[in-house]
């Protein structure tokens, strides 16, 4: 399995994760991941009531919740936001 280190903002938390991905999951999978990795390196203070939303850091995107993340332009070293 592929993965992607990517860069996450967590504005919630005024932080930034590096964190590994695997490239071959829709984002909605990707972004539970993320959220379960944040919560765990956060020691739980990252809780949302509801499913965050993913977007790319440089142009404010909005990344599809059912796009694969291969088909998308995170690559290694993306930097995206998790809100």
């Amino acid at each position: 399995m592929d993965k992607v280190l990517v860069k996450v903002y967590v504005p919630m938390l005024e932080g930034v994760y590096d964190v590994w991905i695997p490239s071959n999951k829709k984002i909605y999978e990707i972004i539970v991941l993320l959220t379960r990795a944040i919560a765990d390196l956060s020691e739980g203070d990252f809780n949302p009531k509801e499913i965050p939303t993913l977007y790319d850091k440089i142009t404010a995107q909005e990344f599809d919740l059912n796009s694969v993340l291969k088909d998308t332009t995170i690559r290694n070293g993306t930097e995206v936001i998790l809100i």
